[in-house]
């Protein structure tokens, strides 16, 4: 696998990515997530432009996974990281977690975050595997409480979720 800038002409397929990756909540009770709109074009844009979204490859294949990423109070923000289902289990969001992670370091940030769902397994359990902690509530940034309040105006609060941290 290949971790390498979105390229313009992929958007529509990360959207496509958001879509699939979205099934399987619906499983576990939570329609409207798996309903939920993924990032409209000019918002994946902007983060193509500002060279903030990446994407997983096999070769010269389409993506299978991306990731789009703020910056956030000196950490680097996972904003959305999505991998289609046909591809679980390869480790690509971890190898697209680490790419951000060498990435942010070099630029001398001292930290990922990340909010997720807190019960869904591939959510907050699987990003704990990955070196992330929850943080309580007195640990959280002005930004991030920022992202949370943004959050619960969506009604993602319906499900409990946290913020996570990684140092780096």
């Amino acid at each position: 696998m290949r971790i390498r800038p979105a390229e313009a002409a992929e958007l529509p397929l990360l959207q496509d990515i958001e879509r699939a990756a979205g099934e399987p909540f619906r499983d576990l009770g939570m329609a409207e997530i798996a309903d939920d709109e993924p990032p409209a074009l000019d918002l994946l844009e902007g983060y193509r432009r500002a060279g903030r979204a990446w994407v997983s490859v096999d070769g010269d294949g389409p993506p299978l996974a991306y990731l789009i990423h703020d910056t956030v109070d000196g950490a680097a923000h996972v904003e959305q990281i999505s991998v289609h289902p046909a591809a679980a289990h390869r480790r690509l969001g971890s190898g697209l977690i680490d790419h951000l992670a060498s990435r942010a370091a070099s630029d001398g940030l001292a930290a990922l975050t990340l909010t997720t769902f807190a019960e869904v397994p591939w959510n907050a359990p699987y990003y704990t595997r990955l070196g992330f902690r929850t943080l309580g509530e007195s640990e959280l940034t002005e930004g991030l409480r920022e992202i949370r309040r943004t959050e619960k105006e969506h009604g993602l609060d319906r499900w409990p979720r946290v913020c996570m941290r990684r140092e780096l």
